[in-house]
Formats: structure tokens, C-alpha cells, sequence
């Protein structure tokens, strides 16, 4: 294993540089042979520790991830993206190369290697070269706002990637990530119009204000953290800002974090307050008061019945993808009492073929690739092989 992607996969767990690092290295030939078990990475932690779930749960699990991936490698267009509408792109594509990470699979070796150096292909080919923005639509006002979601989705997958290629590739990837940097940080510096809204990331616009919401900036801050473990030059100004603006999002009535501050805005979802805690406990701010009153926010919701989303932005898959995350961040009594049910309501909403179905409300049009990938990941979390999942 080449030493950028060690540290990578070894340091990322101080997300934000407050507190501590925890090292936890991904095998080099981590390519989720051994069916029906937690992989290396999984069996070398303590007992208490491996113990996440039952045997059969193991299983389960093994299988929905191992059927997800099938359906998902099928799913790749020639260009080497993954089937989405285009406003997606490359977004979705880059969920996809994470769900296959997740589960332990590279770039160029196993039975996904090919796939998935043509996937970060077509990922590098989408960036503009003079703004550094990865998306298809690039900066045009009033098209497609939500492109910003896909620079940062973008981004993150390219930095976990960044010591997997060969020489030639690695190199156009360090360009990649240096560009996009850039534009990360200029968009995070556009002016708001409310100063409690400063350090944060909203949709695209060409000019003027551009305000913040939770689920844009928490992306962003992955993809800087992201980036600054892979040893790139992400001054703690930046995190710092952002970070601001997280604990600004979090609702003492609500004891949830808020999609957004404006007046209208001001509402919590399942996927807003997975995504507040994941941004505290990977900051380091570990079993924090805060982030035990949103894991129990948490509690009091369900994913079941499957696909329900009880208002028009709460996202059912993007939720699942944020509170699998922050549950097992929270770890012990949260763990116990989130992922099981949730295991088996996604494992039996599974279809034949491997998929999931679209989301029920605003993001169907993104189809079930998007939503497939999206399952994956929330479902791999207790594997620990991206950095994101580790505790």
C-alpha cells in the first residue's frame, strides 16, 4: 500500500484537526473475499469492538452489500459513469466508486478495478480546468445550483483515491484536488446575508449572496478534511469557519441541527441531524452533550417503513446515509438501537436484482443507481474501510 493512501485512510478521523487521530489501515488486498464475516480491518480491533453485530447479521449484511455492488457494476455507462440523470454528474458516479471502496474493493485490482479507474475517469474529465469546479454544469446561474453538491461529493471520492493509482493518474488527481480546493474555498468566502451564516456553502450562483445550509457545507467539510489528510495545504481557518457554522445550525428546542437559519429554513430532518453529528464526532467533539441530544433525536424517528419520508425534504436513502454514519460514531446504546432494525428494514426492501428503489419524493429523478449507492454506504458503515466510517 503506498504511503499517501496509508494516510489517507489512516488519519481521517480528525476530520476537523481538533482532537486526536485514529489509525486504523486498510489492507492492501482488502477485496471482500472472505463471505459471511467483518473484514481484516474489522477483526484486528478490539473484541468489544468487533462485536457489532451477530453472525447472522454479518451475513445479511455481506450479502445485501455483495448484491448492491453487482447491481451497481452493471449500472456503468461507456463513458465510465454510472446511470443518472446528468444534473447528477458526477456526483452519483462518485458515490458509486465509495459504495465499492466501502466495501473493500480499488481501482485497478479485483474484480471491480477496471470499473472503477474508468468511474474516476470520467470523474476527472468533468472539471473545469480554469475554475476548478467538478460538474457537468458548470457555474451557469438558474440551471443547475445543486452542482455544488457533486464538486463535493466529487471531491472526498478523489482524495480517498489519491494513493490507490499508478504514478500517472496520481498525478492528475493532486492537480485535481489542488483546482478544486480552490473553488471550495471561494465559494465558502461569498458574502451572506446573514453573518451567522458565515463559514458555510449553498447552491450555485454566479453573483451576489450565496447563504449556507447544513447539507451542502457538511460535504464541503468532508472534502476538506478529506483532502488535508491526503497532505494537502487546507489551512485550519478554513475548517474553523465551517465548523462555526455547524454548531450554529444545532436547534436547543429542537435539539436537532437545522437544514438552514433562515426563517423559513428552520426545521430539522433525519438527514440534517445525522449529518451535524457526523460533523461533530469526526471533529473530535466525541460523545459531546450536543451530539447525544441529536443521536436521540434521532432515536425518537424511524426508518420504517421503508422509503417513508414524512415531509417534502426529508430524503429517506440520503437520510439513511447520514444517521447510519452518526449512529455508529455515537456508538454503544445508539448503535444497538439504530442499525439491527435498520439492517434488516433495507435488507428486505432489496429487490432481485440488487437495487433499491428510487427516492419517494423530489430526488426520483436521480434514479436507483443514486439510491443503490446511497444503501450501500449507510449499510457498510460497520465495516470501517472508509475513512469515513471509522470511529
Amino acid at each position: 500500500m503506498s504511503s499517501p493512501c496509508a494516510r489517507v485512510l489512516s488519519t481521517f478521523i480528525a476530520f476537523l484537526g481538533l482532537v486526536g487521530t485514529l489509525v486504523v489501515g486498510l489492507p492492501s488486498d482488502a477485496h471482500a473475499d472472505e463471505r459471511g464475516k467483518p473484514p481484516a480491518s474489522r477483526r484486528n480491533q478490539p473484541a468489544t469492538d468487533r462485536v457489532l453485530l451477530s453472525p447472522d447479521e454479518w451475513s445479511r449484511l455481506d450479502r445485501a452489500v455483495d448484491r448492491g455492488l453487482d447491481f451497481l457494476s452493471k449500472s456503468q455507462e461507456p463513458d465510465g459513469s454510472f446511470a443518472t440523470t446528468i444534473e447528477g454528474q458526477p456526483g452519483v458516479t462518485s458515490l458509486c466508486v465509495m459504495a465499492f471502496l466501502s466495501r473493500g474493493h480499488q481501482p485497478g485490482k479485483g474484480p471491480y478495478g477496471a470499473q472503477l479507474e474508468r468511474a474516476i475517469e470520467y470523474v476527472l474529465s468533468t472539471q473545469d480546468p480554469s475554475s476548478g469546479a467538478i460538474m457537468i454544469d458548470r457555474l451557469i446561474a438558474g440551471r443547475n445550483w445543486g452542482s455544488i453538491y457533486c464538486h463535493g461529493m466529487s471531491g472526498i471520492m478523489l482524495a480517498e483515491v489519491y494513493g490507490m493509482t499508478d504514478a500517472r493518474r496520481h498525478e492528475r488527481i493532486r492537480t485535481a484536488i489542488a483546482k478544486a480546493l480552490d473553488f471550495t474555498r471561494k465559494q465558502q468566502l461569498r458574502p451572506k446575508r446573514n453573518p451567522d451564516e458565515r463559514g458555510g456553502w449553498r447552491y450555485m450562483r454566479l453573483y451576489g449572496v450565496n447563504d449556507a445550509d447544513l447539507s451542502i457545507t457538511a460535504w464541503q467539510l468532508m472534502f476538506l478534511r478529506a483532502a488535508r489528510n491526503a497532505e494537502f495545504p487546507v489551512p485550519q481557518e478554513w475548517v474553523k469557519e465551517a465548523m462555526g457554522y455547524v454548531h450554529r445550525s444545532f436547534d436547543v428546542n429542537e435539539r436537532g441541527f437545522l437544514y438552514a437559519l433562515a426563517a423559513d429554513e428552520r426545521y430539522c430532518n433525519r438527514g440534517m441531524v445525522g449529518a451535524g453529528i457526523v460533523c461533530l464526532e469526526l471533529g473530535g467533539e466525541h460523545q459531546s452533550e450536543t451530539a447525544k441530544e441529536a443521536g436521540n433525536w434521532i432515536l425518537r424517528q424511524s426508518f420504517k417503513p421503508y422509503n417513508n419520508s414524512w415531509q417534502g425534504d426529508d430524503r429517506y436513502h440520503y437520510s439513511a446515509f447520514y444517521c447510519s454514519q452518526a449512529m455508529f460514531q455515537l456508538g454503544g446504546d445508539y448503535w444497538r438501537r439504530f442499525f439491527p432494525n435498520f439492517l434488516e428494514v433495507l435488507a428486505d426492501a432489496q429487490h432481485a436484482d440488487g437495487s433499491w428503489d428510487p427516492e419517494s419524493v423530489k430526488d426520483g429523478r436521480f434514479g436507483n443507481v443514486y439510491t443503490t449507492a446511497l444503501a450501500i454506504l449507510a449499510l457498510a458503515t460497520p465495516y470501517q474501510i472508509l475513512p469515513i466510517y471509522q470511529r
